[in-house]
């Protein structure tokens, strides 16, 4: 697939999600790294968002709760390059109902090329780089050269 360049502003747009066992964590780490956090737009999913807005009184773009098809919202924004990054602290011990919905949503992320944490570390190198602030010129799929082959494609095998 044919790619093109984007750039990433200086104000990052980051989703933040936690699951129920690891929601403390993340209110944790948003805590320590509030500073940096502030200087960005924020989104995250239902009861995460509600906790962290309530918790640190910073505002929040709150989506619907996970299971209900937050995870799902927050891919819909990483396709549509709304999101640049994501926080996504997930308990490996925990079987979710809505795991295929986690799936397709770093699935998501893998495809258009957008960075992700599953866990504090990971977290922790990412919002100290150099990148956060400042611009961020990466590479997504170019969507309408996809959809031009794509069209032309079936545009072959289509007799008059």
């Amino acid at each position: 697939m044919q790619t093109k360049k984007i750039q990433m502003p200086v104000q990052k747009r980051i989703a933040l999600i936690a699951h129920d066992n690891m929601k403390q964590d993340m209110l944790s780490w948003t805590q320590e790294h509030l500073s940096t956090l502030k200087k960005h737009t924020l989104y995250a999913t239902g009861t995460t968002g509600h906790l962290l807005e309530s918790t640190l009184n910073i505002p929040i773009e709150k989506l619907i709760s996970g299971p209900l098809g937050g995870d799902q919202q927050i891919g819909a924004l990483l396709t549509q390059q709304k999101i640049d990054m994501v926080i996504f602290f997930w308990d490996p011990f925990e079987p979710m109902p809505h795991d295929p919905d986690v799936k397709a949503l770093l699935r998501l992320a893998a495809v258009w090329n957008v960075a992700v944490a599953c866990n504090r570390s990971t977290a922790d190198f990412m919002i100290s780089s150099p990148h956060m602030m400042q611009p961020y010129a990466y590479n997504i799929p170019d969507y309408n050269s996809y959809l031009q082959q794509r069209l032309s494609e079936q545009s072959i095998g289509v007799s008059d």
